[in-house]
């Protein structure tokens, strides 16, 4: 697979919604096929019962005497001005004048309905079948055969009921189901989305401190490294100074160890696989230490410090006031002058002034985040100063001084 890790997450991710959509967009349309088709079955029941009823009740009222049919008993019955509307019909058995209901709910081709009442009587059962009206409606129909006293068919009773009703209702439960389907699936792929989001949120968050740890290794030991290698050049230049070049030479690879080795911690914290190995250090002491084996290419760096003690994980407090003093070695600086840095240590306080043009209001906000700087390096030194701060309780700030200049504030919690 081609792209970035970043890239393949992000494919990752929409494969996961893809998929968590799929599978609950077929779940869906299944269970909404059932459902669909269970209502199409029970308003066919329920017209299906109400035809049941009419040619139960009506075979029953069929008088046959001597021969001759009689109707006089349907006439009475309330079923006879009612829909679903029936008709009594020889169908062939026999010979009488067809009845038809005194109340017309459809209309229908009285030779098809008499058709039927002859599949009943030829069959000598029941006969159920979907017909079409004279006006173009949908109609169930059903004939029940009719028994004389003797046990021979003499007719059947045809009993006729309008789908139209019916078959609207169950066209909007179709589109109530559909829409209801359409709408759930969007949430749910929605939903989906954010939960494959989250699922990947580790996985893009350890990728993250990879890339932040790569470039902070980078941007850490790029001073070490440039200085190591003038210590070489100087050396293969001139070999009568290399005895006194070796031990900055050992001292540089010291201090790459150690960066390293931070690192190797920060990314340890940040995954939560390691603890903070806090214990009590005095900072004016630890600050003062850092001043003076400081690499400052010139600079004026003084350092005014009051006892104070803090509890803290002194590796990673040596990294964050080094990375001040380099940031304002590097950047507090007048054009053509060279640079003037204070320290001030005070009350579980660090405070780094710098001569130079200071930094704008108006970015000091980002000027702690990664790859974000006001003055043209990658911004990680005073993203790692913050998450130090941070990892300890404590804060970092910036404000420019009165006189022009940068100020770094890095306060700690004292110790008891």
């Amino acid at each position: 697979m081609n792209g970035s890790a970043a890239d393949r997450l992000r494919r990752l991710r929409w494969v996961l919604t893809a998929l968590f959509t799929t599978m609950n967009a077929i779940g869906l349309i299944v269970l909404a096929w059932i459902v669909v088709n269970e209502d199409a079955d029970r308003g066919t029941a329920e017209v299906t019962s109400s035809l049941d009823r009419v040619t139960s009740a009506v075979s029953r009222q069929v008088g046959y005497d001597g021969g001759v049919v009689s109707f006089a008993l349907v006439n009475s019955d309330e079923l006879n001005n009612a829909c679903p509307q029936f008709a009594i019909l020889p169908g062939g058995a026999q010979t009488f004048r067809p009845h038809l209901s005194g109340r017309t709910c459809v209309p229908m081709d009285t030779g098809v309905l008499n058709g039927l009442a002859a599949d009943a009587i030829h069959t000598g059962g029941l006969v159920q079948g979907y017909q079409q009206s004279t006006d173009g409606r949908s109609v169930l129909v059903r004939a029940q055969p009719l028994l004389n006293p003797s046990g021979k068919y003499l007719g059947a009773v045809v009993a006729s009921a309008d789908l139209t009703d019916t078959e609207s209702a169950h066209t909007r439960f179709v589109l109530l189901v559909v829409g209801g389907c359409v709408l759930l699936i969007a949430v749910l792929g929605f939903a989906g989305h954010l939960l494959s989001g989250r699922s990947i949120r580790p996985a893009a968050a350890a990728l993250q401190e990879q890339e932040v740890l790569l470039a902070e290794t980078a941007h850490d030991l790029r001073s070490p490294v440039a200085a190591l290698r003038a210590l070489a050049e100087t050396a293969q230049a001139n070999p009568d100074q290399r005895a006194a070049l070796l031990p900055r030479t050992v001292q540089l690879a010291s201090d790459m160890g150690s960066i390293i080795d931070s690192l190797l911690v920060r990314a340890r914290l940040a995954a939560g696989v390691e603890q903070l190995h806090l214990q009590p250090v005095w900072l004016d002491q630890l600050v003062t230490d850092i001043a003076e084996s400081a690499h400052t290419g010139g600079a004026q760096v003084t350092v005014t410090a009051a006892p104070t003690k803090v509890n803290a994980d002194p590796t990673l407090i040596r990294r964050a006031v080094g990375n001040l003093l380099d940031n304002a070695v590097r950047y507090g600086r007048q054009p053509g002058a060279e640079a003037i840095v204070h320290i001030t240590v005070y009350g579980g306080t660090v405070t780094v002034a710098d001569h130079g043009p200071g930094i704008d209001p108006s970015t000091a906000a980002d000027a702690f985040d990664r790859f974000s700087s006001t003055g043209g390096s990658s911004g990680l030194g005073l993203s790692i100063v913050r998450w130090v701060a941070q990892a300890h309780g404590g804060v970092l700030s910036v404000y420019n001084a009165d006189e022009g200049g940068a100020i770094f504030e890095l306060r700690f919690p004292q110790a008891a």
